[in-house]
């Protein structure tokens, strides 16, 4: 019985070691700015706002062969948001909106990545945002893989997916044409 137990440990320590060394580790390169959040919003129903995060940091593994057990985390300096106009990044910065000295980080936390292996998923993940935490779904697609001149590894994805103002808690006054926001992501990661 005892010879049972340790076979049946070390065949399940050695599946769960294989399957740690197919997914590789990648961290998001936001310091050569090789990766991106930005947010589109319809501006009074009429035309588009548009502006991005410029600080947020994150990882990601990913299995070629398995790609259901990859996953992904992001943090966002929620006051880093830069529309490219001062006031109006102050008024969306304020308690009407991100009230980022209350809630200075916006987090994601992917649970469960649905894979239609031709590098296209559906990343199902935990956003906190302004306090509140819902999951939301990021459509992704895999742009490309390969070896970059410093002699690393990289991988690149982009998503999108679109959120609800009100489900977050933000419910200033824009309109009903306005409670929508659209978010694309621009990742590229090196390998650990």
């Amino acid at each position: 019985m005892k010879i049972q137990i340790r076979t049946a440990l070390l065949a399940l320590a050695l599946s769960m070691s294989s399957s740690l060394w197919a997914s590789e580790q990648y961290q998001i390169d936001t310091k050569g700015m090789h990766a991106s959040i930005e947010f589109k919003i319809k501006h009074l129903g009429i035309s588009w706002l548009k502006g991005r995060f410029n600080d947020f940091s994150g990882e990601f593994n990913f299995d070629e062969k398995n790609p259901a057990s990859s996953s992904v985390e992001v943090s966002i300096d929620t006051a880093s948001l830069d529309s490219n106009h001062g006031e109006r990044d102050k008024h969306l910065r304020s308690k009407d909106f991100l009230d980022v000295k209350k809630f200075p980080k916006a987090t994601f936390k992917s649970t469960k990545v649905v894979s239609d292996g031709n590098g296209v998923a559906k990343i199902h993940g935990d956003l906190t945002l302004h306090g509140v935490t819902r999951n939301i779904v990021i459509n992704a697609k895999q742009i490309g893989a390969g070896n970059d001149p410093w002699g690393g590894f990289r991988r690149g994805f982009e998503g999108s997916t679109k959120i609800s103002l009100h489900d977050f808690n933000i419910d200033f006054n824009l309109g009903p044409a306005s409670k929508e926001v659209e978010l694309n992501l621009y990742i590229e990661g090196i390998r650990k």
